[in-house]
C-alpha cells in the first residue's frame, strides 16, 4: 500500500505561493487526468468503507463532487450535493463556518436524506476542518446518521481532524 500512496502523491503537483504567499497548494488536477491514478484514488476510498452501511454519499462543493459521485456508484449509494449558498432550488438547511478572514456557508436540501439514513461525507481536502464540520452538522440537521468523512488529502499541521472527532470513521488517503 505504501507504494500505491507514494505513486498517487507523485501525481499531485505542488504549486508554491498559491493562492497566496507562503502556501503550497496541492493541485489534484494532475492526478485526476491520469485514468489509472483516478481509479486508484476512488478504489482506495471505497475500500475503507466497504464494511460500513452507506445509503448516501454527501459531496461537498465542488471537489467533493469529483470523488463522491463515483464512490456513490461503487458503494451502491445515492449522491447528494452539499452546495454553496443559493445554488439549491428547494428549501434548505444552512450552516456557517469560520474562514481565515470571516465566515462562509454551505447548504443541503431539507429533504436530502430520509431520517435514519446512513451518510458518508466526501471532500478532496481536510485542512482546518471548518467546511467538513459544517457538512457534518448539516447531515445531522436532516435527521440522518453520519457514518464518516472521506478525504483524498489531509494537511496534518492544520489539525482539522480535531474538529471532527464525533463525525464517525475519518479516512484520508494522503497526508502532508
Amino acid at each position: 500500500m505504501t507504494d500505491t500512496i507514494a505513486n498517487v502523491k507523485s501525481k499531485i503537483r505542488d504549486v508554491v505561493d498559491f493562492p497566496k504567499q507562503g502556501i503550497v497548494f496541492r493541485d489534484i488536477t494532475t492526478a485526476l487526468k491520469d485514468s489509472e491514478t483516478l481509479k486508484v484514488m476512488i478504489n482506495y476510498l471505497c475500500e475503507q468503507y466497504k464494511d460500513v452501511k452507506i445509503d448516501y454519499i454527501a459531496g461537498i462543493e465542488s471537489r467533493g463532487f469529483i470523488f463522491g459521485m463515483p464512490m456513490a456508484y461503487k458503494l451502491n449509494a445515492g449522491f447528494v450535493p452539499i452546495r454553496k449558498p443559493n445554488k439549491l432550488p428547494a428549501e434548505t438547511y444552512a450552516q456557517e463556518y469560520e474562514l481565515e478572514y470571516g465566515t462562509d456557508k454551505i447548504e443541503v436540501h431539507k429533504d436530502a436524506f430520509p431520517a435514519g439514513a446512513n451518510v458518508l461525507v466526501v471532500d478532496d481536502l481536510l485542512a482546518t476542518g471548518g467546511t467538513a464540520e459544517a457538512a457534518c452538522k448539516l447531515v445531522r440537521k436532516t435527521g440522518a446518521n453520519l457514518v464518516g468523512i472521506a478525504f483524498l488529502i489531509e494537511l496534518n499541521a492544520l489539525k482539522g481532524r480535531e474538529k471532527l472527532q464525533d463525525c464517525g470513521k475519518i479516512v484520508s488517503m494522503l497526508e502532508y
